[in-house]
């Protein structure tokens, strides 16, 4: 059902694949400005995120604000609080935030990459070579990542955000290529 819901809708984007063909190419520029210039993409990627974490701590605290009467608004309160102080110390210290963030990345990364890696070898599912590789793939970014810190800091969120909206604009781009030619055959 999902796939014939989707089908009708291609044929609603067939005189629009245009649009979507310029959006996946601005998309790949953008990527390709990010891998460039990956120090200020990092700072660029801090910053926002500084930014929304402080806007969702602003809005758990009026939330919290509005069920005063509830008995867990000061856990909510504190969120909040502790969400804009956060945000706003990341927002002030975009440099310091990279850091973090890069380390808690790479402990992530290092983490998550040797329960995978543990975890096919013990339950020997089927493909679990591909969940070994992928395992110990992500473990050795990780070890990368952290070997490297503070160095990888300046530039690895930048280069990942790059690395992401290249592979969203090329699947954009193929996308409308796809759209294009449903539309022809119709």
């Amino acid at each position: 059902m999902t796939a014939f819901v989707l089908m009708a809708d291609l044929d609603h984007l067939g005189d629009r694949w245009g649009r979507l063909l310029a959006l996946g190419i601005v998309t790949i520029a953008l990527g390709v400005a990010a891998l460039i210039f990956a120090p200020f993409a990092t700072l660029g990627t801090v910053f926002v995120l500084g930014w929304l974490i402080t806007i969702s701590g602003v809005v758990e605290a009026i939330h919290a604000l509005h069920v005063r009467r509830w008995s867990g608004v000061f856990l909510h309160l504190a969120g909040g609080v502790l969400g804009v102080l956060l945000g706003l110390l990341i927002v002030t210290h975009p440099t310091s935030g990279a850091l973090v963030l890069t380390m808690l990345l790479a402990a992530y990364l290092a983490v998550i990459g040797l329960y995978r890696a543990i975890t096919a070898l013990y339950l020997r599912h089927p493909s679990w070579g591909w969940a070994v590789l992928d395992g110990i793939v992500t473990l050795v970014l990780g070890l990368l990542l952290w070997t490297a810190w503070p160095l990888s800091a300046l530039w690895f969120l930048g280069f990942a955000v790059g690395i992401a909206l290249l592979l969203r604009g090329w699947t954009v781009v193929m996308f409308a290529v796809a759209v294009r030619a449903i539309g022809r055959s119709a």
